[in-house]
């Protein structure tokens, strides 16, 4: 048998909603909701203090390399130091093993420490906390562009293809849909093969000329309804012209789908970078991303698997976060969207019915 709701209680509800947004901005709304998503919130400061751990512990390396700018970071090791190869009291003869130790003494006898090589050695000598920071740099690098560039470019050809429709729409559209028949690991593995060896920026602003097809569609669709509004019609009155009604009017009404959107294709942009570089067409060496670390060393995992653990572990943690914190934003833009009502927000409610 279906549930029942009384009347009673959702109008309670309703309530303490409206009450709870009265006199509020449509932004402090949202910013209100996105506060309480407990997932997103605490996604966004795990983004944020990797982001913040990655570089600063590493430095920026910046210019080319006749003329390189580097703000160095805190770690002593960098990607092109080759310090002794440690091999002592390394597991089954192996090479390289971490120093981190993050047991107390009474469980392993060692207590706590970090050591010389937290992360341990690759086969070379080189400290891999070092390449995992450098390698984390780069695909956080590529996730920014790809995302501010197709969040650009999907957004103009969405708008316009969605507001002017006719034989603009017609356009637009096909050369859309035929970007997308384009399989996404096939085009950006040509891509790679051309411009990975021109360092992540390069290789992340051309494959952000490719990643807008589906932002485009989804904002075409969200204009096409739009743009039968109201407050459309009183602007084309007003002899608003088409550019201001689109990004003036029409725009900011669409900013929550398409920021929704950015974030969960950002997340899919730093997978996209990580399996190009392991399949050898991305980022290449000299300089070195997540994708490739795991590629370079997948043959170690059973006799050196932190070599393959660390890269691992920072992309599903940036992937998984970007992807709760579009979670977050969704549900804050989403006007149907009702937070949970706790027992407090009752009894407040009751307090204010009967002042």
């Amino acid at each position: 048998m279906a549930e029942t709701k009384n009347p009673d209680s959702q109008g309670n509800e309703n309530a303490i909603a409206n009450k709870e947004t009265e006199g509020l901005s449509q932004g402090q709304i949202v910013r209100r909701r996105f506060f309480r998503h407990r997932a997103a919130m605490i996604s966004l400061v795990s983004l944020v203090g990797i982001v913040l751990f990655v570089f600063t512990a590493g430095g920026l390396h910046l210019g080319t390399d006749e003329e390189p700018i580097t703000v160095p970071g805190w770690w002593k090791y960098s990607i092109t130091d080759l310090p002794e190869l440690q091999y002592e009291d390394c597991p089954d003869g192996t090479i390289g093993c971490p120093t981190l130790d993050l047991f107390p003494e009474f469980i392993d006898g060692t207590g706590v420490q970090i050591g010389e090589h937290p992360f341990g050695q690759d086969d070379i000598g080189r400290d891999y906390f070092a390449l995992v920071m450098r390698g984390a740099q780069q695909s956080i690098v590529v996730m920014v562009i790809i995302g501010l560039l197709a969040a650009t470019i999907g957004t103009v050809i969405g708008a316009v293809s969605g507001y002017l429709r006719g034989w603009p729409d017609a356009i637009l559209m096909r050369f859309t849909d035929f970007i997308i028949t384009i399989p996404t690991i096939i085009l950006g593995s040509v891509i790679g093969f051309q411009f990975g060896n021109l360092g992540a920026v390069v290789l992340a602003v051309m494959l952000g000329f490719f990643a807008w097809t589906g932002l485009a569609r989804l904002v075409r669709a969200e204009f096409l309804t739009l743009r039968e509004r109201e407050f459309v019609d009183a602007a084309r009155v007003a002899g608003a012209s088409n550019r201001r009604i689109i990004f003036k009017h029409i725009l900011p009404n669409a900013v929550g789908v398409i920021i929704v959107a950015v974030t969960l294709l950002m997340s899919g942009a730093i997978l996209l970078e990580s399996a190009l570089s392991f399949l050898g067409f991305g980022v290449v060496p000299p300089d070195v991303s997540l994708g490739q670390l795991i590629n370079q060393y997948q043959n170690a995992f059973t006799t050196r698997p932190w070599l393959f653990w660390w890269p691992g572990f920072f992309i599903i943690s940036i992937a998984l976060s970007i992807n709760f914190i579009g979670d977050g934003l969704r549900d804050a833009f989403d006007p149907r969207q009702k937070r949970r009502i706790t027992k407090k927000d009752r009894a407040q409610a009751r307090e204010a019915k009967k002042a």
